[in-house]
């Protein structure tokens, strides 16, 4: 009788236990579940739908998948988000890469590059927008000032060109996320015992040595991560578009969220728009499947 009374007493602990556990993240839960999970149902139903938004939805099967895949804007779209994506991706995690290493010495005023380095990520995307648009402007702003003095009598018309747009773009987005990557880079060199450097020291490797047998295989879960999360954000980019060319000139730099938000709010066509989404979440998924098979098989070495 005393064995069973403890043994519900045991039982009525760990219900409560698994109820306040519960309670912690219930909020967070229905907020996802909400605005998150909700919408992502929804948009899946909608992408076989025909709906502008105040009348009735119709049922149209296949046909929004049939149009996206002959719409000239759409492949445009897919292929600018593409380019962006293998463009910025590797540009941003080398110079990240780079700065975390350089500004994890023992340098005069690092502090002060760290700060320096990080404020672009920072600050105002409509003020360094205007900012950048002004110094790469293609008549007076100050870089093809210096082209022209240095004889380049040409220079390139940057973001009002369509052969140098998607440049301008990509050289605009290492710029700007390049600080915060930096920042989860120190941390992880912070992470790297010395005492790994002082063995490659008796062995008499350099400081390329160092970097490539000590310093980049402790940071390969930093580097994953960083990866993930650069490719996923790229393949997302709306603002920077938006900010620096307005997806222009013609179609150069229009990527696929921006298509998206075209067709849902500027033409009505939520159902379409829709179906481009899911175009995008199969694209992240495969992408990001493969990066997690590849880093697992990596591991596994």
């Amino acid at each position: 009788m005393e064995t069973q009374m403890k043994r519900d007493s045991l039982k009525k602990r760990k219900l409560k236990e698994r109820l306040t556990a519960y309670s912690f993240i219930a909020p967070n839960f229905i907020g996802f579940a909400i605005f998150t999970l909700g919408p992502i149902f929804f948009a899946i139903m909608l992408a076989f739908h025909q709906w502008d938004g105040s009348n009735d939805m119709t049922f149209i099967g296949l046909d929004n998948f049939r149009e996206m895949f002959g719409d000239d804007r759409v492949k445009d779209a897919l292929w600018n988000t593409i380019v962006y994506v293998l463009a910025t991706v590797p540009l941003t995690l080398a110079c990240a890469l780079f700065l975390a290493t350089l500004l994890n010495s023992k340098i005069k005023g690092r502090n002060i590059f760290r700060t320096i380095a990080f404020f672009p990520y920072v600050a105002s995307l409509v003020a360094v927008a205007a900012v950048w648009n002004m110094i790469f402007h293609p008549v007076n702003g100050p870089i093809n000032e210096i082209l022209r003095m240095i004889g380049i009598l040409d220079p390139p018309r940057w973001a009002a060109d369509s052969e140098w747009a998607m440049f301008t773009l990509v050289l605009f987005s290492v710029w700007k996320q390049m600080g915060y990557y930096m920042v989860i880079f120190l941390a992880g060199l912070q992470g790297v015992s010395e005492e790994l450097y002082e063995a490659a020291n008796l062995d008499g490797a350099g400081r390329w040595g160092k970097f490539w047998h000590v310093t980049l295989p402790q940071l390969r879960p930093v580097t994953f991560f960083v990866l993930m999360i650069l490719t996923i954000n790229s393949f997302k980019v709306y603002d920077f578009v938006y900010m620096i060319t307005q997806a222009g000139p013609g179609t150069s730099t229009l990527v696929l969220v921006y298509e998206i938000y075209n067709t849902a709010f500027l033409n009505w066509n939520l159902g379409y728009s829709s179906a481009i989404s899911m175009l995008l979440l199969g694209l992240v998924l495969i992408v990001t499947l493969v990066q997690f098979l590849g880093e697992k098989k990596f591991t596994n070495q």
